[in-house]
């Protein structure tokens, strides 16, 4: 049996105060499995970002607490490697030193950094674009430049947010077979946000669904469903059902209207 990985103990967050106070999450309780790939949905301002940003360690909980490996979470650390939505990569370096670049700053020396750098730039893919600069790159490029970075300090969890939300949707669809084969190969714990209920079918071993804010879950849902997987398959099919099934009342519920789908 897996151990929990990253756990959620009655976790809140709220942002302002007096008039200004909004409770993002509120009596939040999760536990994610070692090497499991979780991912999170819910209507737009539910709190899925926010979570991920405390389990980062940019954000700290109002109440309640984030535990990795059973130890409180209250910084930022090696340990957990972000993806961003977008591109965040400096102009001015090359892949292979927009790559390399957290190790220098930990003291990795430069040929151990290098060394590093090239097998993930390999393994994302972009063998001979080392020396590319990131206005030369599509998106799709750009975001496995931000992956092998995440990958580099060898992170126990990777954290990802919306990370292919800006990509065409071939692209898209492309990108999220290399996320899964980067995955099964490096079999790390994977916490990933995303609004499409597609995307998270494909991609999950587990998939949370949140209330509209403030984001508490709603429901666990199990993909044990076998990879590469099929789109149209039945069985892929009714999972993404009960998912949208449970997402559409939520997203009901932000705007004010009453679902229209039988639950």
């Amino acid at each position: 049996m897996k151990k929990v990985k990253v756990q959620a103990i009655d976790l809140n967050k709220t942002f302002g105060s007096g008039n200004d106070r909004v409770v993002a999450i509120s009596d939040f309780n999760l536990e994610v499995k070692e090497n499991e790939f979780t991912v999170l949905v819910g209507p737009s301002g539910c709190g899925k970002s926010t979570f991920l940003y405390m389990v980062a360690g940019f954000e700290k909980p109002t109440s309640g607490k984030i535990l990795l490996d059973g130890k409180p979470i209250t910084k930022p650390g090696p340990d957990r490697g972000f993806v961003f939505q977008e591109f965040v990569l400096y102009p001015w370096r090359t892949v292979l030193s927009n790559v390399t670049f957290g190790l220098e700053i930990a003291g990795v020396s430069k040929k151990a950094a290098r060394e590093r750098a090239m097998r993930l730039i390999e393994m994302v893919g972009l063998n001979g674009f080392e020396n590319a600069f990131p206005h030369t790159l599509s998106g799709g490029m750009k975001q496995r430049v931000g992956i092998a970075r995440a990958l580099a300090y060898d992170p126990e969890v990777l954290l990802m947010d919306e990370p292919f939300g800006s990509l065409d949707a071939q692209t898209r669809k492309v990108m999220q077979g290399e996320l899964i084969r980067i995955w099964e190969k490096m079999k790390k714990t994977v916490i990933f946000v995303t609004h499409s209920v597609i995307e998270a079918t494909y991609l999950a071993d587990k998939i949370i669904v949140m209330t509209a804010r403030p984001g508490r879950v709603k429901g666990v849902i199990d993909v044990d469903l076998p990879r590469p997987r099929d789109y149209t398959g039945k069985k892929y099919l009714k999972i993404r059902e009960k998912v949208l099934g449970l997402l559409e009342e939520e997203v009901m519920k932000s705007l004010g209207k009453t679902p229209t789908r039988a639950q």
